[in-house]
């Protein structure tokens, strides 16, 4: 059995001291990562069964306990998988790797059907690379509306997820690693809560965390063509707020992000695929999504960064922005890549210059339409499609990545009447890409080498092979 240790070190170094070399050892104590010292070293609280609870990490189990051995082998079998192989060069839903564009009701997101449950119960969900928990409406108490009626876009009717129904559900509890303590969480064999919180004003989404399982099927460049239903967690969301009950995700959300219970993390941990995945957005408002996928050698990168010395979500460095020919002095700044954003949010003093740029190189007046949140719009004249300059994010080593045509076009009663430059003014210090500047590109997100990858993509790979890419 492999010991884990908390801290290890012996370091051996020759000190020269009036010609003659003597030895100066240097030593560290082993600590047991369940030994009474560790447990102290990270304030754990003893429960009554004899496990201690630390915040944030679950529970330590009482030493010589069936769960002390069970957590043992556990990560015993766990390094051995990560160092095999995986099993699959990619995975994509059993409903299809194919994302829908659906925007009024649907907040301009992308979707894609997914299967979970035994037997499988399919969901509309949003996909959104900002967030983690991948959940779903659940034993509803205050949920959007699921019938189709609502929405024009669809032709049937929303489901929501009964635990109670699938045979290859099981109750997540207080004491599970991935639950985090709380006053609603006393009892460690106690179902486990969620409350997740999201950017947009007053939205959010509450319930209880469950084990499932999520259909899906291999790529065809996979030898096996067997079907994969892969242990995960899932948000059984009785509760939502905000902007989910007016139609944003009314089926739930795929969270795609860094956290160990996000979709991605648990297929990695398993050995299923390789650390990462991919988006792709066509010009055509098609997209796909695709686990496992690393992209191709020739396309362009640039590292994730931390946030406060965190690695807790997809930043990148920017070095400069261009507007057209023209690159912009001090503009670099820190950008959130994230899909579940329908539009792209630049920091106060690089939207200052870079509308001030475009406005310039527009060879037309500025004008207004209401109800659109953007500032810098303009109206077609007699004289037809004005000069509209590309928008360029420049990366460190001199990749870049160019939004050729950064306008979201305005349409009347006899078409399109104007234009406006789709970028708006970012809280904070920090921007966001969305996905109206991702159109037209395959976004890596490979988080076993903690980089973001593009390229130029159709998005209609799948059907040949997946890594060939339109030029």
């Amino acid at each position: 059995m492999e010991i884990r240790l908390t801290l290890l070190g012996f370091l051996f170094i020759i000190g020269i001291k009036g010609g003659l070399a003597e030895p100066i050892v240097y030593s560290a104590k082993l600590v047991h990562k369940f030994s009474d010292e560790a447990k102290a070293h990270r304030g754990l609280r003893v429960l009554k069964n004899g496990a201690e609870v630390a915040g944030g990490v679950g529970f330590s189990p009482q030493r010589w306990s069936l769960e002390y051995y069970r957590r043992l082998l556990s990560s015993d079998l766990h390094r051995q998988t990560l160092k095999l192989n995986p099993q699959f060069r990619f995975l994509y839903p059993s409903e299809g790797s194919a994302t829908l564009p659906l925007g009024n009701k649907f907040g301009w997101l992308h979707y894609m059907w997914i299967d979970i449950g035994t037997p499988k119960v399919s969901f509309l969900v949003a996909l959104d690379a900002g967030s983690d928990l991948f959940w779903v409406p659940c034993d509803c108490v205050q949920c959007a509306p699921l019938s189709s009626n609502y929405y024009s876009s669809l032709d049937r009717d929303l489901n929501e997820y009964n635990p109670s129904g699938s045979s290859t559900s099981k109750t997540l509890p207080c004491s599970h690693q991935l639950c985090e303590p709380g006053p609603d969480c006393p009892n460690p064999k106690q179902q486990c809560p969620y409350t997740v919180n999201y950017y947009s004003e007053d939205t959010s989404t509450s319930g209880f965390l469950v084990e499932d399982v999520l259909h899906l099927v291999p790529g065809p460049s996979d030898v096996s063509n067997k079907s994969v239903r892969a242990p995960i967690i899932v948000g059984c969301g009785s509760k939502q707020t905000g902007g989910y009950l007016s139609g944003v995700a009314p089926d739930g959300l795929l969270g795609l992000g860094l956290g160990e219970i996000s979709v991605p993390s648990f297929l990695a941990k398993a050995g299923y695929i390789r650390n990462s995945f991919s988006l792709c957005f066509n010009e055509d408002d098609s997209g796909r999504l695709l686990f496992g996928d690393q992209g191709i050698a020739s396309q362009q990168t640039t590292p994730f960064l931390p946030l406060d010395g965190k690695n807790v979500t997809y930043i990148v460095g920017v070095d400069a922005c261009c507007v057209g020919s023209s690159c912009l002095d001090n503009t670099n700044f820190q950008l959130l890549v994230d899909s579940g954003s329908s539009f792209t949010f630049l920091p106060d003093q690089i939207y200052g210059k870079v509308v001030d740029e475009f406005d310039r190189q527009v060879n037309t007046s500025k004008s207004s339409f209401e109800g659109y949140p953007w500032e810098y719009c303009y109206k077609f004249s007699s004289n037809g499609m004005p000069t509209i300059p590309s928008f360029t994010l420049k990366f460190a080593k001199s990749n870049s990545f160019v939004v050729s045509n950064p306008v979201f076009v305005i349409y009347g009663a006899q078409g399109a009447v104007g234009f406006c430059l789709a970028v708006q003014l970012a809280d904070g210090d920090i921007g966001t890409i969305g996905q109206n500047f991702m159109t037209g590109y395959q976004i890596i997100f490979d988080r076993e080498n903690f980089k973001l990858g593009w390229s130029r993509s159709n998005c209609n790979y799948l059907r040949l092979n997946l890594s060939i890419l339109s030029i």
